[in-house]
């Protein structure tokens, strides 16, 4: 016989369960006992107690005991709140070689967090290009003489990130450094950026310097843990649960404490799906039809909020896209995609002055039995409306007769029309929905919900988060790029399959369990080979010993404990509170009036402030058509700039104030986003390839123009601008973002981009001096960026003053600008963006959905592809903020190929097939994919479930002649279609410095 406990501690209570191995297909689902408690301050007491509680129900001996496992939110709680008694200064060791200092780490964290933490930073030679060359060789003096420094500070944690680590198999950079280290400095933690994330330099850095900041926290909780094992006098082994739902052992999990962030929620889904039974079957539809495949979402209500998590067929929920945000804290690591609202079994229901009746976000939570009206309280909550309905036993229903029966109808249809609202988000596919009802408040749901095929209440659903780390399984995963030239995709597969099972398997899982349960390929667009980045995942159960054994000892050469054994349980004492700890450095427009602020004009130049950037980041989303990179690394750059180039330095003037004869120059981001996002760049780039451009040419530098105004490369200039000195002109070459750099209208109208200077961080420059054709300058260029590492800087010809007034788009920044002030004004007004939106420039609303497939593949080096979007019901278009734009709903569905950028839009049916497309618009007129909070969606942000605005802008009227339309239109980019036109007529952006000039 084997047995397994699961222990879930929570903020406010831990809950334990114990399983019967050989009983998990049993009706009772194998529980043999469970327990809820009040978590104790100590941790160790109240776990303790209640794995004894279930111990003692159950009856098990100890020693059949095959594991337990414990899911807590001490560590997250450590940053979320901010507790400076638990987090560490954090040095951090950058192997970059001369590359990454335009973007410093700790850029994006809050104020007060980044107070706590920030030990300073040391870049080092080292790190890997994206093809695994070395980008220097580690410098062991340079890392010994770093390592003292940091002791010599009083810091005893240290974040090592090296530049595309993740894509090192063995991590060998980052671990021979972290040797040299320890050898330099035997105390120090270290934490090697490889182990916590993929690539993504700054995302994984984030997450390696909070991981890093709570080790010592992580070690405390770890000899909590096994106090509370051995004063129990069970010696089997002890086991966390991780963000994914799998297992990692206590040791492991002390030195990446990170990994078990998001345990609670994860536990939760797991433990739903388990106790309904849908490990064994899988196949179920409301129609009897077993060849459908159910899409499974888990609804978790407690008293104050509802979690709802979509669960993939391998029974683990599905996992966050892109970064995510911890304590304000952009990182990227796996964790489960969790949709919150404010309705639970406390929330309070309110009737507005028009009649209708509100329920939730406002509630009494943990006060529902002193305040709610069935015990006696005076407020109505939505526990008190369904036993007022009769769905529900408890408390004294009496209590609530007097409340008029339409209140409690009205009440009842809005906690509905809530849940299915938050249960259609996350839909995955058009499949039937089986929905896991949890928690305390799962009592709201007892009838059906629209377009729910089945609502399931499990058994045992209030130890659902002890059960799922009862259950919980080992991983092995692999993340990965790989160039695929000359090799067999199968083979490449085959591989990364193989060594995510070995991982599995080494971590304890049995051999005969493990499968491949997730396989993921994304192409890499401007590769010189194809190349993919692949993720596997392995999982299977725990290996069951034929006779039961101690817990391992940690290996040699770990780290290391730093403190003796007894002090875990210590009195930490007050918690030291941090005032401003989550306020955050990247909003800077958060608590400014925007209805008055003013921009600082001044003789006719803009002084850019960085309020004015962040709406500038916004509107530069905007009008990057699904392209030009984002804007959030840019905004970073640009805001440093700021706040370290002294005052006045960072401005802007009109193309009107510029002489005929003055040299304005260009420069940009030229290369792969998946090598400059982690590669990051110097600051020199741009700064170089101009000084070059002026030596060639023998012309002053006299300002700056962006060469397209849309997603990052909106954003490039400022940086340049203050690094100089000079005026950026109010304008740029595109008015929108396109993926060549022949797509400026310079070039269009027969103004040469030669001498073109592409450079690196290195000081390699290369320089085009001339060519027969702007396609052919293109070739070059790639070809030179392969040799550059992907990530370099173009900067092309100068242009006189009158070149640029007559052929470039004029007062481009100031439209971004009052786009994202329009925005940003409607998020705070609760208002419609799309109408705050077109106020400032003509537009047109195309489609507005929910998108319900993408498909993206290489050609030509560009990530192609097309998004799918199907209509909103009625239901959903009341739900969203009214516009008086919206596009009138044909029942047809939308879909809209890519090239980086969005190339046309066209109603089809639910397939897309060319066959039913009516095409609506195309290029060269501009085509965004709004999200609901008004911000733009890149096509690299693009995946299911996501809601959605599609709206067009005209283009700049440079664009819609003859030359224009064939380099920017469907003719262009290989389409043999006409040209489609949004029915808006372009308008000129009005100009901040004119309207704004004191």
């Amino acid at each position: 016989m084997a047995y397994r406990i699961g222990v879930d501690v929570g903020g406010t209570n831990t809950d334990a369960a114990i399983l019967d191995l050989k009983a998990l297909d049993e009706p009772g689902r194998g529980v043999l006992a469970s327990w809820k408690a009040t978590t104790t301050p100590d941790i160790t007491s109240g776990v303790e107690a209640a794995i004894k509680e279930v111990l003692d129900q159950s009856k098990v001996e100890k020693s059949r005991i095959l594991s337990v496992t414990i899911g807590t939110t001490h560590f997250i709680n450590s940053l979320i709140e901010a507790d400076a008694r638990r987090l560490d200064r954090v040095a951090v060791f950058r192997l970059c070689g001369p590359f990454t200092r335009q973007i410093p780490p700790f850029s994006d964290f809050p104020l007060g967090l980044r107070g706590i933490l920030d030990g300073g930073v040391h870049y080092l030679d080292g790190g890997l290009e994206m093809d695994g060359r070395e980008i220097a060789p580690l410098n062991p003096q340079q890392i010994q003489e770093a390592a003292k420094s940091v002791v010599a500070s009083g810091i005893n944690a240290i974040a090592l990130v090296g530049v595309f680590s993740p894509l090192d198999h063995h991590g060998i950079h980052e671990e021979e450094c972290r040797r040299i280290i320890l050898e330099a400095a035997p105390g120090l933690r270290v934490v090697c950026s490889h182990d916590i994330g993929p690539t993504g330099l700054l995302e994984r850095e984030n997450a390696t310097i909070l991981n890093a900041a709570i080790l010592r926290t992580g070690e405390k909780v770890k000899h909590s843990f096994k106090r509370a094992m051995a004063s129990l006098k069970l010696t089997c082994p002890l086991f966390l649960s991780q963000n994914d739902g799998t297992l990692i052992d206590v040791e492991t999990a002390a030195k990446y404490p990170i990994k078990t962030f998001a345990s609670g929620p994860t536990n939760s889904m797991t433990g739903a799906a388990f106790l309904a039974g849908l490990d064994n079957k899988r196949s179920i539809s409301n129609d009897g039809d077993d060849t459908v495949e159910p899409q499974v979402l888990v609804v978790d209500i407690g008293g104050t909020t509802t979690d709802v998590c979509a669960l993939l067929p391998s029974g683990f929920p599905r996992q966050a896209p892109g970064f995510v945000e911890i304590g304000g804290v952009r990182t990227a690591f796996s964790m489960p995609e969790v949709v919150s609202m404010g309705l639970g079994g406390g929330s309070k229901v309110e009737i507005e002055d028009d009649g209708k009746v509100r329920v939730g976000p406002g509630s009494v939570g943990h006060f529902l039995k002193k305040q709610a009206k069935i015990f006696g309280g005076s407020t109505l909550t939505a526990t008190d409306v369904v036993v007022a309905l009769g769905e529900a036993e408890l408390g004294d229903a009496s209590l609530v007769k007097d409340v008029p029966d339409q209140t409690i109808s009205l009440a009842r249809q809005e906690i509905k029309r809530k849940l299915e609202r938050v249960i259609d988000q996350m839909k995955v596919s058009s499949a039937p929905v089986h929905v896991l009802l949890v928690g305390g408040g799962a009592l709201l749901v007892k009838d059906g919900l629209e377009g729910v095929d089945k609502c399931i209440h499990p058994i045992h659903q209030g130890a659902a988060n002890a059960v799922g780390a009862a259950i919980a399984k080992i991983s092995g995963e692999v993340d990965t790029v790989e160039i695929l030239e000359g090799k067999s995709e199968k083979d490449i597969l085959d591989a990364a399959c193989k060594r995510a099972i070995d991982q599995a398997i080494e971590k304890g899982a049995s051999p005969d369990d493990v499968r491949i349960v997730e396989v993921n390929k994304m192409p890499l667009q401007y590769m010189s080979q194809v190349t993919v980045r692949i993720q596997v995942r392995a999982v299977g159960k725990l290996a069951i010993p034929d006779e039961p054994t101690p817990p391992p000892t940690p290996p040699l050469g770990e780290i290391p404990d730093y403190e003796e054994e007894g002090e875990g349980d210590e009195d930490e004492g007050e918690k030291v509170s941090v005032p401003n700890a989550l306020e955050p450095t990247t909003k800077p427009s958060l608590h400014v009036d925007l209805e008055t602020y003013r921009p600082d004009v001044r003789d006719g130049i803009w002084y850019v402030s960085e309020i004015d950037l962040e709406l500038i980041s916004t509107g530069c989303g905007v009008l990057g058509t699904g392209g030009g990179g984002p804007t959030h690394y840019e905004f970073l750059k640009g805001l440093h700039a700021l706040r370290t180039g002294g005052q006045g330095k960072m401005r802007i003037i009109s193309p009107k104030s510029l002489d005929d004869n003055a040299q304005v120059f260009f420069g940009s981001w030229y290369g792969s986003p998946s090598v400059i996002n982690e590669r990051l760049s110097s600051g020199n780039e741009i700064p170089s390839g101009i000084e070059a451009s002026s030596r060639i040419v023998g012309k002053s530098i006299d300002a700056v123009l962006p060469d397209e105004i849309g997603g990052g490369n909106g954003l490039s200039s400022f940086p340049t601008g203050v690094h100089f000195d000079i005026p950026i002109v109010d304008g740029d070459a595109m008015g929108r973002a396109y993926p060549t750099m022949y797509h400026v209208t310079f070039s269009v109208y027969g103004h040469s981009l030669v001498p073109c200077v592409l450079t690196d961080a290195r000081n390699n420059v290369n320089v085009v001096m001339s060519t027969d054709s702007p396609e052919r300058l293109e070739t070059m260029l790639r070809t030179s960026a392969i040799e550059l590492g992907l990530s370099c800087a173009a900067c092309s010809a100068p242009l006189p003053g009158s070149v640029v007034k007559e052929y470039g788009i004029p007062n481009s920044l100031s439209l971004t600008w009052y786009l994202g002030r329009a925005i940003h004004q409607a998020r705070r007004r609760k208002t419609s963006y799309i109408d705050a939106i077109f106020a400032e420039c003509a537009g047109k609303v195309l489609f507005s959905g929910k998108i319900v497939d993408v498909k993206r593949y290489l050609g030509g080096g560009y990530t192609m592809g097309s998004v799918i979007i199907a209509p909103l019901n009625n239901e959903e278009r009341d739900a969203a903020t009214a516009s008086k734009h919206q596009a009138a709903s044909t029942g047809r569905h939308m879909t809209i190929p890519f090239q980086n950028e969005y190339l046309y839009a066209a109603l089809t049916d639910a397939q897309g097939s060319e066959e039913s497309q009516e095409i609506v618009c195309t290029v060269p007129d501009l085509i965004s994919i709004l999200g609901q909070d008004g911000e733009a969606i890149g096509s690299q942000d693009l995946r299911y479930g996501l809601h959605v605005s599609v709206i067009a802008l005209p283009a700049h009227p440079l664009w819609k002649s003859e030359k224009g339309i064939k380099v920017g239109g469907p003719e262009g980019f290989g389409f043999k279609i006409p040209v489609v036109e949004v029915d808006k007529k372009f308008t000129e952006s009005r100009s901040v410095i004119d309207e704004f000039s004191t």
